[in-house]
């Protein structure tokens, strides 16, 4: 039984002078997309001794010109403790699709027929490039599994940025793990429940894993029930998705123009959305730009707090660029001290939800929303809620001493407090 908790949330954030608004743009981003502060970032690391890799998933060529390097598909080094790595979709399906060829070879599932697949005609899909992408970064970071995968020149990274693609779809692989559980949930019941699923279920998945190696070499799925297979896939979706809220293993910062509006609303947005993807948002940066001043920063401090927050330099790319300088700039301390934080432990997790058995409350941290983008649902008895909001659907798991129905929702300060009874 579904119930949608519907006109019941409060609007009390002008109460507390916080304005919302539900504007949208690109030029507020979740992760990293700006040539100049990715190269930034990656220098950062690197000059502090950490073997940095830049990955990029897009065909524009301001990385290169950054780095004064031919970047390819496969990492070469920029500098010292700078690799860069292309990923092109073309390419990745190849690897896959020729692992799901040599574990059908093994299992003989398809008889034969997947081996006259000839991969080099395969073209890329609407769809293709966040999977191909998804799976991988996980064959470089390791999110599925315990020990991080060494990359294709056997040299372990400290650091791995991302610039690839849109904040919309890099939020959706964030989420893609703790979204999956649940249809792995429902495909568990088919196939335990079906005569086809017990029959061919085992069999699939075991192709599945030895061809994406997903739970190591030699598979960990070999010789188990079919039980025991569908915990496995569990326990290592629940350790992909933990992974993105771990200061120590995942972060993204919220970058804006401290002088734009628009900028800072789109921003604020994305934060709500990253929240809502159960990722972990390391702080916020300001690209100063001709419109931005003191005035106009300390408001985006106060806006974003308690997110950590600093400005870097608009860069000019008409000239060559002198790194070190740009680096040992005193006016960029702030920023380096910002990207240390998660590296030296010293980072702090803004929790995004907050438990008061106490007033039998939930308060959730919901930036860049206003009350009627909000909508809670509650399908299990009173056990979760599920808060939908930003294209984002998340489960909120409550303690037993809050659990039961919802009574009311306000807001107060970019927050919403749910009083359940």
């Amino acid at each position: 039984m579904c119930d949608l908790i519907k006109g019941q949330i409060e609007d009390h954030s002008h109460d507390m002078g916080c304005r919302w608004d539900s504007l949208s743009n690109s030029s507020g981003l979740a992760v990293f997309r700006i040539s100049c502060f990715f190269k930034y970032f990656s220098k950062h690391y690197a000059m502090a001794g950490l073997s940095t890799c830049l990955v990029i998933h897009t065909q524009d060529p301001t990385a290169e010109f950054l780095l004064n390097c031919k970047i390819g598909t496969t990492p070469i080094a920029c500098n010292s403790n700078l690799s860069a790595l292309r990923f092109e979709t073309t390419k990745m399906l190849l690897e896959p699709l020729n692992r799901l060829k040599q574990a059908d070879a093994r299992l003989n599932i398809s008889q034969g027929v997947l081996e006259k697949a000839v991969g080099e005609e395969l073209g890329v899909l609407p769809g293709m490039d966040p999977i191909f992408s998804a799976y991988a970064l996980e064959r470089l970071i390791g999110f599925f599994r315990k020990v991080a995968e060494k990359n294709h020149n056997k040299e372990k990274f400290d650091i791995i940025i991302y610039d690839g693609l849109s904040s919309e779809e890099i939020l959706r692989m964030i989420s893609a793990a703790s979204k999956a559980r649940l249809y792995l949930k429902y495909l568990r019941n088919m196939a335990e429940k079906t005569d086809l699923g017990r029959l061919g279920g085992p069999s699939i998945l075991r192709l599945v894993d030895e061809a994406m190696d997903i739970s190591g070499s030699p598979s960990l799925l070999n010789g188990q029930i079919s039980a025991e297979i569908w915990d496995t896939l569990e326990r290592m979706l629940e350790r992909g998705s933990s992974a993105f809220s771990e200061p120590q293993k995942f972060g993204c910062f919220l970058v804006m123009d401290p002088g734009n509006q628009i900028s800072i609303n789109s921003a604020l947005r994305y934060w709500g959305c990253a929240i809502q993807a159960s990722a972990h948002v390391s702080g916020a940066l300001g690209i100063a730009s001709p419109h931005s001043n003191a005035e106009s920063v300390e408001r985006v401090e106060k806006t974003f707090s308690p997110l950590p927050f600093a400005s870097i330099p608009n860069l000019s790319i008409g000239s060559a660029l002198d790194w070190n300088a740009i680096m040992l700039n005193p006016d960029n301390e702030d920023a380096r001290n910002l990207f240390s934080m998660p590296v030296s432990g010293s980072s702090s997790k803004i929790s995004p939800v907050v438990f008061d058995a106490a007033k039998k409350t939930v308060t959730l941290l919901m930036p860049g929303f206003d009350k009627t983008e909000i909508k809670l649902y509650q399908y299990r008895g009173g056990s979760e809620l599920l808060v939908e909001a930003g294209d984002q659907r998340r489960v909120i798991r409550l303690p037993s001493k809050i659990q039961g129905k919802v009574g009311g929702a306000k807001f107060i300060d970019r927050s919403l407090v749910i009083t359940m009874r």
